[in-house]
């Protein structure tokens, strides 16, 4: 479904976010990008929203190349979750999750409709809920109300960076466990990063290894566990390796 074709990204002569990156997301997969803060992982998520261009490189969705596409029209087709959440704080709930909906032009109907449609989806009540404000609710109310807003327009692609690290762990559990049932629900591609290698093995479908900007290994989880391609992936994995292959019983 999406394939980034040879991707640089440069903030400098010499400061480069991203280093000759290819890769492709299969429809209705999740993968999961996986690595420490400054790798690349967020500027990868953006360049894919249009909010920065690739310094040089192709990006295909659908087989066509959203860097000749109207900006905007291109982030309106795609869900997008941030850590911060990015709610609105003078708008209620019900104006929040459909937000997209009427920056497209759709009916005060059509917004209200939807609107509690992806509430309900997310787990939440919506005549109880939707006349509330933001600061009213708990982090993880918050943070279902980004993945209802994202799921508004009913794109086919979703992007969520760390949309989990701000909350507490039974919540980030939590959270993780409806994703997945979301996941299966609806069918959608979803392109997750996250600098957690716990989480990437909780939701990932194929997870793709980033260090200082350069794309380190692609793969599923027992391929990773079972065959690092680099230095860096055998260390990444030293210390959880037992931990981790309990995911899938291997060893």
């Amino acid at each position: 479904m999406i394939k980034l074709i040879g991707i640089n990204k440069s903030f400098a002569p010499d400061v480069h976010a991203v280093k000759d990156l290819s890769l492709e997301i299969h429809g209705g997969e999740t993968l999961v990008l996986l690595g420490s803060s400054g790798c690349g992982k967020t500027t990868i998520l953006k360049m894919i929203n249009r909010i920065i261009e690739p310094s040089r490189g192709t990006i295909l969705m659908g087989g066509e190349n959203i860097l000749e596409q109207d900006p905007i029209e291109v982030r309106r087709s795609i869900g997008y979750v941030i850590q911060e959440i990015g709610l609105f704080p003078h708008m209620n709930i019900e104006t929040n999750a459909s937000l997209v909906l009427k920056l497209m032009g759709r009916t005060e109907e059509e917004q209200k409709r939807r609107a509690h449609e992806v509430l309900e989806l997310v787990g939440l009540d919506p005549e109880q809920i939707r006349s509330r404000y933001p600061d009213e609710l708990s982090g993880g109310q918050q943070q279902r109300i980004g993945v209802a807003r994202a799921l508004a327009a009913n794109p086919s692609l979703l992007l969520m960076d760390e949309p989990f690290s701000a909350v507490d762990a039974v919540t980030r559990e939590l959270l993780q466990q409806e994703l997945l049932k979301l996941k299966e629900q609806l069918n959608k591609t979803i392109l997750f990063v996250t600098h957690d290698i716990f989480e990437a093995f909780t939701l990932a479908d194929r997870i793709a290894i980033m260090h200082e900007g350069r794309l380190q290994q692609v793969g599923t989880k027992e391929e990773i566990i079972s065959a690092p391609e680099t230095e860096f992936v055998r260390k990444l994995l030293m210390k959880p390796k037992k931990q981790l292959s309990a995911f899938q019983g291997l060893m």
